[in-house]
């Protein structure tokens, strides 16, 4: 029987880590700049967390999730997403007795039973960041430009922040009744699948694919003009620093977009998205927003915060989109290459050469000119040659693969052969 991997899933095979070892070393640099700290969650959650925090009624909990009971009978959801994951941490783990805000990062799997196309894959993974303990719109702002300069430190370039304000709880509930009786109106109209959202959740109808829905939603009513006072103030307050960011970064631009409601019900106050110019349908590289409601909505005390996610799938697609040059695969900085029955002689000088930092293989034992194509494709940076002779001698010859193809005899001692090599490199 041939196995295959599970539909939308990927492997990510060597020649593919220099992208994936770019990105994510980017994203931890980039948040231990903003004094983040990592935190890793399990990649799998008891049920109720994802439907409580995420909402029962969203495409996530109700088509997506990859959720099954375990030998002991409980229900188990593979996470979805990391927010609630981070939340529910903060909670058991007793963070609100930590200097506030707390500010984490994680790069984690993530799991949903969706259309696998481009950058959306059933498993995928995800770079997030969240800032927990904080209401204050200068959180709203620095979440903001974390991501932006990740981003740029990418080397992406021609990416637009669209932006927007929902409101908290005390306007929420009049504004979703004046949306959901606009789109009444046109129930006749409606495609099938926003006639269902309608019913269960009205925002999601603002940032429908139809194209009929698309049409009616440029006259739906905003929710920027449903804001209390406070929110009124977090808002111009928000705006007024993106403002100021943007004065002192020419290449920072960011749009207000009243359709901008993003995905998952626990979302208050700011929401927002970075796209890339000519993006296509697969627009978003980078989204997130405010979730003041979601720990108390888990069990926590009323608890405010913000942050992200960015698929590591998606980002990689940008990346070569626009052709940014990455660094290249590992290099191997020795490599031996054998003639004869000498490689246990050369136990030692292995060793010590890796106890020395330096990253040391042996070519298969084939041919010597098989050994040094091998050498070659492994971009290998020095070759220590040794045959019979060389051992009869206690000398190597050392070969620069690296620049100037020089080759020298030198003594078969491990100090002075380390010495040699470190001078090359």
């Amino acid at each position: 029987m041939k196995f295959t991997r599970p539909r939308g899933t990927s492997d990510i095979l060597p020649e593919q880590q220099k992208y994936w070892n770019y990105v994510l070393d980017t994203a931890k640099n980039t948040a231990n700049k903003f004094g983040f700290q990592s935190i890793e969650t399990p990649t799998f959650e008891d049920t109720n967390l994802f439907k409580r925090g995420v909402g029962e009624g969203t495409d996530v909990v109700m088509k997506e999730m990859y959720s099954f009971n375990d030998l002991g009978g409980d229900s188990i959801t593979l996470r979805p997403e990391g927010t609630a994951s981070v939340c529910r941490a903060y909670i058991e783990n007793g963070m609100k007795n930590q200097p506030q805000p707390q500010k984490y990062f994680y790069n984690a799997s993530m799991f949903r039973y969706e259309r696998p196309q481009a950058g959306r894959l059933r498993e995928h993974h995800q770079f997030g960041c969240e800032i927990i303990g904080d209401e204050n719109p200068e959180y709203d702002a620095e979440i903001i430009q974390l991501g932006w300069k990740y981003i740029k430190n990418l080397g992406l370039r021609s990416v637009k922040l669209k932006i927007n304000t929902l409101g908290d709880s005390k306007t929420r509930e009049k504004y979703l009744r004046d949306l959901s009786n606009y789109y009444k109106q046109f129930i006749h109209k409606l495609p099938k699948i926003d006639s269902v959202r309608l019913a269960r959740s009205p925002l999601r109808l603002l940032d429908s694919k139809e194209a009929v829905t698309k049409e009616l939603s440029s006259d739906a009513p905003k929710s920027v003009d449903y804001l209390s006072e406070e929110s009124k103030i977090h808002w111009e307050r928000l705006i007024s620093l993106l403002n100021k960011f943007a004065e002192n970064n020419e290449d920072f631009h960011y749009e207000i977009d009243n359709k901008l409601v993003r995905g998952l019900d626990y979302y208050n106050r700011t929401v927002f998205e970075f796209i890339p110019k000519n993006s296509g349908t697969q627009g978003t590289i980078l989204g997130g927003g405010r979730y003041d409601p979601l720990i108390e909505m888990l069990g926590g005390t009323p608890t405010p915060g913000i942050g992200f996610g960015s698929g590591i799938e998606r980002m990689i697609i940008e990346l070569k989109k626009q052709k940014v040059e990455i660094p290249g695969n590992q290099t191997i900085d020795v490599v031996i290459i054998h003639m004869g029955e000498v490689l246990e002689e050369l136990w030692g000088l292995i060793s010590d050469l890796r106890d020395n930092g330096l990253s040391t293989v042996f070519a298969p034992n084939r041919s010597m000119k098989s050994q040094m194509r091998y050498a070659n494709n492994i971009n290998a940076k020095i070759a220590i040659i040794v045959g019979p002779d060389e051992i009869s001698k206690e000398s190597v010859n050392i070969k620069d693969l690296s620049s100037t193809g020089s080759q020298k005899e030198v003594n078969l001692e491990s100090d002075v052969i380390i010495r040699y090599i470190e001078n090359i490199l």
